[in-house]
């Protein structure tokens, strides 16, 4: 059985990275083990900085949030995340077990973004925001193939963007698709 922090470690890298055409820089804030790190080195000239917080001075192309976001931090985010290429990734509430919260973070974070989606895997929900690119039109299939994790591969990277029905309807004009 694969443990839940190499789940949630492999979609929290791989859904961004395989999502966008040349990641360079990568902010990534929060709590991460040794699994976490290895992993992302198969991006190998991806530049990574690891930090507890958002104090950095520096642009990235991309942000990955270990946890879920709160509002104050979000002109933090875009402070720190590139204006044409930046996206952005982290936690939030299940739709099962709380809908409200998982639209309001949707609808913050989407208000500086043209992409906003959430995603699941296993029992997480987390949120995709990009300013251009989108998580499945532009999925990197030559890098996205080739990862070789425990969980993660292409089509479970475009299956966690799928929705049941009661769940895309509810979202209709929420997350931006």
């Amino acid at each position: 059985m694969i443990g839940k922090n190499i789940v949630l470690n492999e979609m929290m890298i791989h859904v961004p990275l395989n999502s966008q055409k040349e990641p360079k820089e990568v902010l990534v804030v929060g709590e991460v083990d040794e699994h976490f790190k290895s992993e992302i080195t198969k991006y190998g000239k991806v530049n990574v900085t690891y930090s507890k917080e958002l104090n950095i001075e520096k642009v990235f192309d991309t942000i990955i949030y270990m946890d879920r976001i709160k509002e104050d931090k979000l002109p933090l985010i875009q402070r720190l995340l590139d204006k044409e290429i930046g996206i952005f990734v982290c936690l939030s509430y299940n739709f099962g077990s709380d809908k409200e919260k998982l639209i309001q973070d949707l609808k913050q974070i989407g208000k500086d973004f043209w992409i906003c989606m959430p995603y699941r895997f296993n029992h997480y929900t987390a949120i995709f925001a990009s300013k251009k690119y989108h998580p499945q039109a532009d999925l990197i299939l030559d890098r996205s193939d080739f990862i070789d994790g425990e969980f993660y591969n292409s089509e479970v990277h475009n299956c966690s963007f799928v929705m049941p029905n009661y769940i895309f309807k509810a979202l209709t004009g929420i997350a931006k698709r």
